[in-house]
């Protein structure tokens, strides 16, 4: 062993405020920071996919038969003028949500993509499952080596703007069984990820999310924590999340 390292290990590019009691260790195998929280784990890197791989992932998930992806308000546009438009690796759609009596569109596009049989139900919304394609699949072998977890299913949410966001929630659903590990890859605009403690939500720790990010939740945290992705008004690009879950 050598007597001083070479190199010091990375700083978290983001603050533990200290009323949350989180710390956090560099893992010089895999290349990720594991972040310690009171009741759960993250496991986080910040340029996880690198620019080459993430670039083409933008491309990829926008490629389509009418528009010019990153040239196109995609906000803008219609439901109808959506449904028209055949996107050539994922089936993107627009679904809605009973809100104190209104049906009100989701804030963003989605997409369901796993194993046959995987069905998902969120906010009021039943899932089927696309099948996996060589895209999709890539990014899951990938992500499977640092989470130690076999994934069989995904969701993709676009965020076409600042004003698309995802209010507070935590996936404790059934179907994802006790302590279920959520693995997240972000590619496109930055955007900020938060999470507040259940019971005490002065409790936050805010995580910008950058082009190629990796965040990995893991343990008891979906019972204890809640995450969101709020609006960000001066955000004019899209932002692609893909979230990899194990159906139980």
């Amino acid at each position: 062993m050598a007597l001083f390292s070479e190199t010091e290990a990375p700083v978290l590019p983001f603050s533990l405020s200290d009323d949350i009691n989180g710390s956090y260790r560099w893992d010089d195998r895999l290349k990720v920071f594991v972040i310690s929280l009171p009741d759960g784990e993250l496991v986080f890197s910040d340029d996880f996919f690198g620019r080459k791989i993430s670039d083409r992932c933008v491309v990829y998930f926008q490629e389509n038969d009418r528009f010019d992806g990153p040239n196109t308000d995609w906000r803008a546009l219609s439901d109808s003028e959506l449904t028209k438009t055949q996107f050539t690796n994922i089936r993107w759609q627009h679904d809605r949500i009973r809100f104190y009596g209104k049906d009100i569109p989701l804030p963003r596009l989605t997409a369901w993509y796993g194993e046959a049989g995987k069905t998902y139900t969120y906010s009021g919304i039943t899932s089927h499952p696309n099948p996996w394609n060589e895209g999709l699949l890539y990014l899951k072998n990938a992500v499977e080596t640092v989470a130690q977890e076999r994934f069989n299913s995904v969701l993709l949410n676009w965020y076409r703007n600042g004003q698309d966001h995802m209010s507070w929630h935590a996936d404790d659903e059934a179907e994802l069984g006790k302590n279920p590990t959520i693995a997240s890859v972000n590619f496109g605009a930055s955007r900020d990820f938060v999470l507040r403690r259940k019971g005490d939500p002065s409790k936050k720790l805010t995580i910008p999310l950058n082009h190629g990010a990796l965040l990995i939740m893991r343990g008891p945290l979906q019972h204890f924590w809640q995450h969101s992705v709020p609006k960000r008004k001066r955000v004019t690009g899209s932002r692609f999340n893909l979230t990899f879950r194990r159906i139980v």
